[in-house]
């Protein structure tokens, strides 16, 4: 059949010659399309372009989810505190999933109001990325807080959470991405909405979060997200490993299993997300710590302090010397993070994330990592006194150089091929104090 004589062409140019077709352009109106998002339900809205240096680092990224991409829309929808600051988790969670939701279909409103005005357009979901495909690297595409900073609805606070000058850190972000320019773009905010008061640092049960500024991302990730990722992973490793149903249950206990099966069927546990739960920032949060900080402090961030629970932590981490110290009536279990990398690159990407600079504060020594086979990569990485560098080529005199096939390597970290057959067929080779190895491992805790 003559392409021209099918049935929906033919209606389709009938629709193109009376003009019933979404009318293309390459220009956006920002104020109608900021009237739109409010209208789809959003709290507040931004614009920013693809090609702002702060977005650098995500361009390739964002084209990879849609090639067209000129212009980030992002989005912000409030959260009820009052579940975000309940001990009882499951409401907090709900709220969340509540919150997910609603997103998606204001993104989902919104990239279809653009189509039919002639811009296509792509919403990127809200909550936790799902391009897992990459993992444990780039499961993110479009990273939404660093495109709602851009887009001057907030910065993020020390507790690495985006603050919104209004609504405070307890908000969930949306991005969609349309195929045109917008006729005025929004700029960074000029000042930092976090107030400095350090409650997050104060109430986190891992240590994550320090006051003094630095941010343990694996500490975080094992215990609030245990149910998701890696913690499934090794979950689902117990269940593999164990000899029988008694010997499960020695490994994981039955609110671990039932944890994990909430989460796989009805949606997100989190373990706390206390920062969250506890930050006053914001103006519509911060009238009762203004009013009486004694009480703000006895009522909202007390009872998640004292609060029983399980805390997961890795065993030789920072997190299990911080529990121990701060919070001793909570009990422990110690896990695996559930990090694997799939390639010698991820490995060394992921140093800075799994970096314990508690236990590295007495290492002072420089690696040198020669890869061979799959990967050729040299890089040399420095330990000194609780600070981290990993820089490209093989810098300065190393301490202990390793030598490795880069798939032995890695089959050596998940733990598949044990150390002495690594060294006895060649395929790992250390030059320097075997020590410094031992030195090297427990500055990054599986």
């Amino acid at each position: 059949m003559n392409l021209e004589q099918h049935p929906t062409v033919i209606n389709y140019r009938a629709a193109e010659a009376a003009g019933r077709l979404p009318q293309k352009t390459d220009r956006l109106s920002a104020e109608e399309i900021k009237a739109w998002a409010l209208e789809c339900g959003a709290d507040d809205v931004g614009l920013v372009e693809l090609e702002r240096p702060g977005l650098a680092k995500w361009r390739d990224s964002t084209l990879q989810a849609f090639p067209r991409t000129q212009t980030l829309i992002s989005m912000v929808m409030g959260l009820n505190p009052a579940n975000l600051s309940a001990t009882n988790r499951a409401l907090s969670d709900r709220e969340y999933l509540r919150a997910f939701y609603k997103a998606d279909d204001i993104g989902a409103e919104l990239a279809a109001r653009l189509n039919e005005a002639g811009v296509p357009s792509l919403y990127y979901p809200a909550g936790f990325p799902m391009n897992m495909e990459n993992w444990p690297e780039g499961m993110w595409q479009v990273s939404h807080k660093p495109v709602a900073e851009e887009a001057g609805l907030g910065k993020m606070g020390l507790h690495r959470l985006l603050i919104h000058p209004k609504l405070g850190s307890r908000v969930i972000l949306s991005t969609v991405l349309a195929a045109a320019r917008a006729d005025v773009y929004d700029q960074p905010l000029a000042y930092e909405p976090c107030i400095g008061c350090k409650l997050c640092a104060a109430v986190c049960p891992v240590g994550a979060v320090q006051a003094g500024g630095a941010f343990n991302f694996v500490n975080c990730l094992t215990h609030n997200y245990r149910d998701r990722m890696g913690g499934f992973i090794r979950w689902t490793q117990a269940l593999a490993e164990s000899k029988s149903a008694k010997d499960f249950r020695r490994r994981v206990s039955d609110a671990e299993t039932v944890s994990m099966w909430q989460s796989l069927s009805y949606g997100i546990c989190n373990k706390s997300s206390y920062c969250m739960a506890v930050c006053p920032a914001g103006e519509r949060n911060i009238g009762p710590f203004l009013d009486d900080q004694k009480a703000y402090k006895a009522d909202v961030v007390k009872p998640f302090m004292d609060r029983p629970e399980t805390i997961f932590v890795v065993p030789g981490s920072d997190a299990e010397e911080h529990v121990a110290r701060r919070f001793p009536h909570k009990s422990m279990k110690r896990v695996s993070h559930g990090l694997r990398a799939n390639s010698v690159s991820g490995f060394l990407n992921a140093l800075p994330l799994l970096f314990q600079p508690g236990r590295a504060k007495k290492v002072a020594l420089r690696y040198h990592f020669n890869y061979t086979g799959d990967d050729h990569l040299q890089v040399t990485v420095i330990i000194d006194h609780g600070k981290l560098a990993v820089l490209p080529g093989l810098q300065g005199e190393a301490d202990l150089t390793l030598t490795a096939d880069s798939r032995a390597w890695l089959e050596f970290l998940a733990k598949d091929r044990g150390l002495l057959g690594c060294l006895l067929t060649g395929k790992l080779k250390i030059k320097g104090n075997p020590k410094h190895m031992k030195a090297f491992a427990s500055c990054f805790p599986m």
